[in-house]
Order: C-alpha cells, then structure tokens, then sequence
C-alpha cells in the first residue's frame, strides 16, 4: 500500500475539523429551533410557515450562488433542515396536548 500524501492528510484533517463545526452549529440551531417550537405551540401557531421557510430558502440560494457553493444544494440542504424541525414543532404541540 502507498503512503498517503502529507497533503491529503493535511486536506483531510480540515474536512475532519469543518465537519465538527458543522455538526457543532447544526446542534445549536436546533436547539434555537426547540425554543422556536415550544413558543409557536404554547401560541397556537402553525408548525411550518411556507412564507419564511420561502424566503430562508431564496436568501440562502443567493449566498450560496455569491460563496460558490451550488445553489441547489443549498436549498435541498435547508429542506431537509426545515422538515426536521417541522417535525419536531409538531411533535412538541402532541406531548402539550397529551399533558
């Protein structure tokens, strides 16, 4: 077997260290997100709300376009985001009406 190229291990322990972040920011956003749900259910407010959820989506589009990062992939990125946190906002009104 070849030896890997210092370089590649150097690329690799970025990625390694940008993934952590990412993992580390995601945990953070959906805890904002929890408080966000249990707010809207205490209020009677919907879980999901297509207009920010549209809006989110064109201004994360357009950074995405002005970073380099494929503006298609940022939006099925924070689709996926938005569903889980729909889901769980959804799940938070079930457990205030089982109480």
């Amino acid at each position: 077997m070849s030896e890997i190229p210092t370089e590649l291990v150097a690329m690799r322990h970025s990625i390694d260290n940008l993934d952590q972040a990412l993992i580390c920011l995601l945990a953070e956003r959906f805890k904002i997100t929890q408080n966000v749900g249990v707010l809207k259910a205490e209020r009677g407010l919907n879980a999901a709300d297509p207009e920010r959820e549209r809006a989110q989506i064109d201004r994360l589009r357009r950074l995405a376009d002005e970073t380099g990062l494929d503006p298609e992939f940022a939006e099925k990125f924070l689709t996926f985001i938005v569903t889980e946190v729909v889901r769980h906002h959804e799940r938070i009104v079930r457990d205030l009406d089982e109480t």
